[in-house]
């Protein structure tokens, strides 16, 4: 389903890991899906409110909680850097859809990184 929110079509997504070869690209590229499914789910069923957002972002956080597994296996971590631009893409993501009064933490809250 591609994406009709065109700030989120044209954003870059995880653009400060890409430009950080710390942080191997095939994994990045399943973060940047992530957010892009995030995305598409937003638009699919469109939350009402916060607590219907939060429960769609819990869901992509602990995607990204299995994805620390693969940074691991590539030499790399979800750290402090990584961890403040998947904080930031998660606050477009809300702000995007309208969702302005979203608390970050708390679209985050299931991250074990």
């Amino acid at each position: 389903m591609p994406i009709t929110n065109q700030q989120i079509a044209e954003h870059a997504f995880l653009k400060l890991l890409y430009e950080d070869s710390y942080f191997p690209d095939h994994v990045v590229d399943k973060g940047r899906a992530i957010l892009l499914r995030l995305c598409e789910r937003i638009e699919a069923e469109q939350p009402s409110d916060l607590a219907a957002l939060y429960v769609l972002s819990h869901a992509a956080t602990e995607e990204f909680n299995l994805l620390e597994a693969e940074f691991e296996a590539a030499g790399s971590e979800i750290e402090t850097v990584a961890r403040e631009e998947i904080a930031e893409d998660f606050w477009i993501v809300a702000s995007a859809y309208g969702f302005t009064d979203a608390d970050v933490e708390e679209m985050i809250a299931p991250r074990e990184w």
